[in-house]
């Protein structure tokens, strides 16, 4: 599913990274991110990277995933020795299962909601396809506002922010549960999407900082295995919470999750150290989010009657125009809210042009999935969220293979092999009739979480590896803009493509061959991708992934 990515931080930064995520999203990138869950969320981080100091220091032999923190030195004759340490605080392992609660929260979120959209558009008299707004405007929120959390989590400390952003998180989705209209609902996510900006990349900080470059996938895998309980249990369960109880309950599903994961983190979580950051870019910040937030109201609005004919295409002007002073802004101020010159690094660059059009394919699955089984097939939405199941059991199966994956093909060969693999994948589910017996619609669903999980977190890793440690902190920014975006791009894809062979054919619901067109589109633009990932340089992250030449590095 979505993965959805992921963040790490020296002393002055974050470096984002989804594992997916998805996979954005990541995502769920992440399994994800967006309507559906991503690993895109889910993801995996930054490249130059160091140890903490304390784990810099440490004796010959120590660990310093293990023995990252470090004990003190011995106090002056005379005086009392500090009260020691439990020694699972701050360890990087436990540290992983309290931060990823915040990933639980968000992929199951993410995950719950497009198997309960024909049950909301019922209950708030509204049609499924215009309750796509309630995931792109989460979406959008995460886009516009996850630029400054790197400066915020810097400026206030990442340990409050988070505790914060958890609180914010978990109040909205009380919120949502409660919304009694479409307006009410989307408003709700946009805050939603708020705390999740701030929380998830911080998140991540407060684990990824700690660990040194070759283990950036092994820590990713720490974050993102329990994380991914959350795709796991998300379609199911929120089939489960729709027909038996309310579709309000996929919502307030979060609140014990959130109220454990910030008791925890508040007790078992120190505040890491870091410098003041630079003045925060403001008028790159209202720039960008103005072109983000006015370019996807506008693709989500255009042609589908949802608002007055002009306001589409005034909100697209107006994006375009705002977009285009905002690189102009960047471009010419020293510490920009995006910071474009980082597209200068190969590896980066790669994973920012390709990863997006590849997000944006994969974002769409999640939400077309779903519905395709419900509304093409008949199916309740528990039987609906039974067989999307198997994409997150599929992302779940691939975490521990993608280090022996990447050591054995490198990032390039990882890569395109796997564009070809999910677009062959995506293919197979536009062939998709009602003479399918869901198991083989499991089956394929399987396959592509296994792909996609592969390639969010390939991506999510690659992307810091080349980046230099005084530029992380903008790298996350930039990354994780691109990452979030492309997610939103791939709803709004899906529900476009839907809407104009509904409109093309005078029908009011999709049948099974709108949802056909839609998955062939998609497989179009994840190929697109194909001659980008060529232009990645076949030793790319050699440092991350042990691949050397084609052989895989000995131990």
């Amino acid at each position: 599913m979505a993965e959805s990515g992921g963040q790490n931080e020296d002393r002055r930064g974050a470096a984002a990274v989804a594992a997916g995520a998805g996979t954005s999203g990541g995502a769920p990138d992440s399994a994800a991110t967006t309507g559906g869950p991503g690993e895109a969320g889910a993801g995996a981080n930054a490249g130059a990277l160091t140890a903490p100091a304390a784990a810099a220091e440490a004796p010959a032999g120590a660990d310093p995933l293990t023995d990252a923190v470090t004990a003190p030195p011995a106090p002056p004759a005379g005086t009392a020795a500090p009260a020691a340490r439990p020694r699972w605080r701050d360890d990087p392992r436990f540290t992983a299962a309290i931060v990823a609660s915040a990933l639980l929260m968000q992929n199951l979120d993410s995950s719950v909601i497009a198997t309960a959209l024909p049950a909301m558009a019922r209950d708030l008299g509204s049609e499924p396809l215009h309750l796509s707004a309630a995931i792109t405007s989460y979406l959008v929120a995460l886009t516009v506002f996850v630029p400054v959390s790197g400066w915020v989590a810097d400026r206030y400390g990442a340990k409050r922010v988070f505790l914060w952003a958890i609180g914010v998180f978990v109040a909205s989705s009380v919120a949502c549960g409660l919304a009694t209209g479409l307006f009410s609902l989307v408003a709700a996510r946009v805050v939603q999407g708020m705390g999740g900006a701030m929380m998830v990349p911080v998140a991540r900080l407060l684990l990824l900082r700690r660990v040194s470059r070759e283990e950036i996938v092994r820590a990713t895998t720490w974050l993102t295995m329990p994380a991914l309980l959350g795709p796991i249990m998300g379609p199911p369960l929120g089939g489960f919470l729709t027909d038996a109880v309310s579709w309000r309950w996929v919502f307030w599903i979060n609140l014990p999750i959130g109220l454990v994961g910030l008791l925890l983190a508040w007790t078992f979580i120190t505040s890491p150290e870091q410098a003041r950051p630079p003045r925060l870019d403001v008028p790159g910040i209202v720039l960008t989010g103005v072109s983000l937030a006015l370019l996807m109201f506008g693709f989500e609005t255009l042609g589908r009657g949802l608002v007055p004919s002009p306001w589409p295409l005034l909100a697209l002007l107006v994006g375009v125009v705002s977009g285009v002073l905002a690189v102009w802004h960047c471009l010419r101020t020293r510490h920009p809210a995006i910071d474009l010159s980082l597209m200068r690094i190969p590896a980066f660059a790669v994973t920012i042009t390709a990863g997006t059009l590849f997000r944006c394919g994969a974002g769409a699955i999640p939400f077309l999935v779903p519905l395709a089984i419900q509304l093409g097939f008949g199916a309740s939405a528990s039987v609906s969220g039974s067989i999307t199941l198997a994409s997150a059991l599929g992302a779940f199966a691939m975490k521990p293979l993608v280090g022996p994956t990447l050591r054995r093909l490198g990032y390039r060969g990882t890569l395109l092999w796997n564009t070809v693999l999910q677009s062959g994948l995506v293919l197979l589910l536009a062939l998709l009739t009602t003479a399918w017996p869901l198991w083989a619609v499991f089956i394929v669903l399987l396959l592509n979480g296994t792909s996609r999980s592969l390639h969010f977190t390939s991506l999510n890793s690659l992307a810091y590896s080349e980046v230099p440690q005084e530029r992380l902190s903008a790298a996350t920014s930039l990354y994780s803009t691109a990452q979030q975006l492309s997610m939103a791009l791939g709803v709004v894809l899906g529900s476009s493509v839907l809407s104009v062979s509904v409109a093309l054919h005078s029908r009011e619901e999709p049948i099974l061959g709108d949802f056909s067109a839609a998955f062939v589109v998609v497989a179009l633009v994840l190929l697109v991708s194909l001659p980008l990932c060529l232009r990645l340089p076949s030793n790319a992250g050699q440092a991350v992934s042990g691949h050397r030449g084609g052989r895989a590095r000995t131990a």
